[in-house]
């Protein structure tokens, strides 16, 4: 469908299933694209009879970037952040809810079950906090209630990869470095699949510098699990226990500041959701819906 104006900026959506049935919309993590929602996964919620929403987050694929603002100074944005000093920045976690909230109000949509992964469960769980009339459930996926906690050298092997090659050659080849750093012990890659995924986002936006400036919103955040400890709303944290990018006490730290939410662990899955996790995501994700009915 072709963009639509949501919180004075445009956003790139696609929906997928019957507008008549239980909206769920897809919150993507940093610096990737609503196609990182792989169709398959896609198309097996919409078949259990959801209307399934996933969109661009600001400043990556199709929808509005912010290349007025200056590229964060990442190590000052670190500094100030662990000093618990606000830095400046482009803009919040809580303008990115606030995009998520648009996203509803462009397509009629009341309230919606809601799922986010990494960057985007901290989105989703801001959304919960700012907007609780239009979260229906909160599925937070490999994600934390504050600055994420994760393995120092995989870190610092992300970091020293070059983020912006000159080449199409170059950008795939950053992509797939990121999937096989990212990735867990439990499942096979399907190295195929993810170069067809690689190549499909270098080839339809490529764009690291809002990147950045979306870290940059992740570490002027605040702790939200006093926020979060104020919740009626039902949920569902999923965390890998192979997660090396964001660990899984972090998911467990999400779990215990909402009340009565549900921790789902999956044995070896990484920062990822591979096919072979897909049955117990989507059995999680209709497990919750029904939950909220109830």
């Amino acid at each position: 469908m072709p963009q639509v104006e949501a919180n004075g900026i445009s956003i790139e959506v696609e929906t997928t299933g019957d507008p008549t049935d239980p909206a769920v919309i897809l919150i993507m993590g940093l610096g990737f694209q609503l196609i990182h929602w792989t169709d398959g996964l896609v198309n097996q919620l919409a078949a259990r009879g959801f209307h399934v929403i996933r969109f661009d987050n600001r400043d990556v694929g199709l929808s509005t970037w912010f290349d007025d603002e200056p590229d964060p100074n990442m190590a000052t944005v670190w500094l100030r952040s662990k000093f618990g000093i606000r830095p400046k920045v482009a803009y919040t976690l809580s303008d990115m809810a606030d995009d998520t909230a648009g996203v509803l109000d462009a397509l009629g949509i009341e309230a919606a079950h809601v799922v986010g992964v990494s960057m985007g469960g901290m989105i989703a769980q801001r959304l919960a906090i700012e907007h609780p009339d239009r979260v229906l459930s909160l599925c937070s996926s490999m994600s934390s209630p504050g600055q994420p906690v994760g393995s120092v050298s995989l870190t610092m092997k992300l970091m020293r990869m070059e983020q912006d090659p000159d080449s199409r050659e170059g950008r795939i080849g950053v992509g797939m470095e990121t999937f096989r750093l990212i990735a867990g012990n439990g499942f096979d890659l399907d190295e195929d699949h993810l170069l067809e995924m690689a190549t499909a986002a270098a080839d339809r936006a490529w764009h690291p510098v809002g990147t950045n400036r979306q870290m940059a919103a992740i570490m002027a955040d605040d702790d939200r699990v006093p926020a979060l400890a104020g919740l009626n709303v039902p949920t569902t944290v999923i965390h890998g226990t192979d997660d090396r990018l964001i660990l899984p006490k972090c998911g467990r730290r999400t779990a215990d500041a909402v009340p009565g939410a549900e921790l789902v662990l999956i044995d070896g899955m990484g920062h990822e959701w591979p096919e072979g996790t897909w049955p117990q995501i989507l059995n999680s994700i209709t497990d919750l819906v029904e939950r909220t009915a109830s």
